[in-house]
């Protein structure tokens, strides 16, 4: 994902035209998928296949899906991070971690005046997310793998990711709504349910060799899901919803572990269950899928900078750390439930200002926020908020900032 966004910066400030020529490639003219075109009566008249739409639109799916099981897992499993007294605090401390941003951006928004408001206001959400991947490495840096603040983090990022798939859903729809395409996504997912799921193991009852459990798990494998999870996408697409989150309802119907290992632990990769084989197998391909999305996605030229690139990264640098302080604050003195043993309100601080890198989710946030060619003062109202995600990377030298003023030591694994 860094690499990407540094080429794709690299190469929009030496030829921006070269690299809106590549975004903008079309792959395929008259699509069953990809960006449509509307018809006088608002119904959908051709698909154009672009490079934007094929990252954004289809691969980020397989993302959003490794991210998504992860959150599934944590809530319903045994042993799940997000369940029971033990995710209180990181979750009062994510709520505070969401509406800090948003106040802040709204806030001077509303300052700024009537003009930049109406620019800018449907960014809201754009301050509100944290890579998880981005923050776990800065963490691991400032506290060492042995730190409690290291799992706190993670649980208030993963709860984070969570409410970033219900807004995007909710508050960016990719069209015009047409909810009885859900019907398919939900019957793709059901019929996967109970076909290579349920059925099997029903007709198993009493065999201790489980042989028709074992035929589907090893002659089939993912095969019946990854077909489902096409249906499913498809239904997301023409339903008006993002379709990168049309595999999420495919993921409670794969074959689980009976527990969860903890968020993105190296244990789940040595666990035979379809789930954990699925995410493994996407290990390498998401990777690459980053790659190409900072590629897409982080072009943006320095002359872009403008409002709405300081109202992300105010969010992002001030209001993320103040609302995760303030709301783990609450938790622990006026809710009583208390941090993990040897974790202080010192290392919340430092916690906030990690979780302050919004990266990956802020610019996907930013690409669908706005509407195409929007400008404020002249310049791309996308480009502007994009350049204010990418420069998120600034909360990592102001954690270390933060974690020298409050003496947090480092703790081997």
């Amino acid at each position: 994902m860094v690499l990407g966004a540094v080429i794709a910066f690299l190469w929009a400030n030496i030829n921006p035209e070269g690299h809106h020529a590549l975004v903008d490639w079309v792959i395929v003219e008259g699509s069953w998928i990809g960006e449509a075109t509307f018809a006088a009566d608002g119904s959908v008249g051709s698909r154009t296949l672009t490079l934007h739409y094929l990252v954004n639109d289809v691969l980020m799916a397989l993302f959003f899906a490794v991210a998504g099981k992860e959150v599934w897992e944590a809530v319903v499993l045994r042993g799940g991070s997000l369940r029971g007294r033990k995710a209180a605090a990181p979750l009062v401390a994510t709520a505070g971690g969401m509406l800090g941003p948003v106040a802040v951006y709204l806030g001077l928004a509303a300052l700024l005046g009537s003009d930049t408001w109406d620019a800018v206001a449907r960014g809201w959400a754009i301050p509100t997310a944290t890579d998880i991947a981005f923050s776990y490495i800065v963490a691991r840096v400032i506290f060492g793998a042995g730190h409690p603040a290291i799992r706190f983090l993670l649980l208030l990022a993963i709860a984070d990711d969570a409410a970033g798939l219900v807004i995007i859903a909710v508050f960016y729809p990719s069209g015009d709504l047409a909810p009885q395409w859900l019907l398919l996504s939900a019957g793709a997912a059901g019929a996967a349910f109970l076909l290579f799921n349920w059925l099997p193991r029903r007709l198993d009852a009493g065999d201790e060799l489980r042989r028709r459990s074992a035929w589907v798990r090893r002659r089939l494998s993912l095969w019946p899901y990854a077909a489902a999870g096409a249906l499913s996408w498809y239904g997301f697409q023409e339903a008006g919803l993002h379709p990168a989150l049309g595999l999420l309802p495919i993921i409670p119907a794969i074959p689980h572990a009976d527990q969860d290992f903890g968020v993105y632990a190296d244990a789940e990769e040595a666990q035979p269950d379809l789930l954990n084989r699925a995410e493994h197998l996407l290990g390498l391909p998401v990777e690459l899928i980053l790659l190409l999305f900072g590629l897409v996605n982080a072009g943006v030229v320095v002359g872009a900078a403008g409002a709405p690139t300081w109202l992300v990264l105010a969010g992002l640098l001030v209001g993320k750390p103040l609302g995760i302080v303030a709301a783990g604050w609450l938790a622990v003195r006026g809710l009583r439930l208390g941090l993990p043993e040897g974790m202080g309100m010192g290392d919340v601080l430092v916690v906030g200002c990690v979780a302050a890198l919004g990266f990956t989710v802020s610019l996907f946030v930013a690409g669908v926020a706005f509407a195409p060619g929007a400008t404020l003062a002249g310049h791309p109202v996308e480009e502007a908020a994009k350049l204010g995600a990418l420069l998120s990377v600034l909360a990592a030298p102001m954690a270390w900032a933060a974690a020298r003023a409050v003496g947090v030591r480092r703790r081997a694994g």
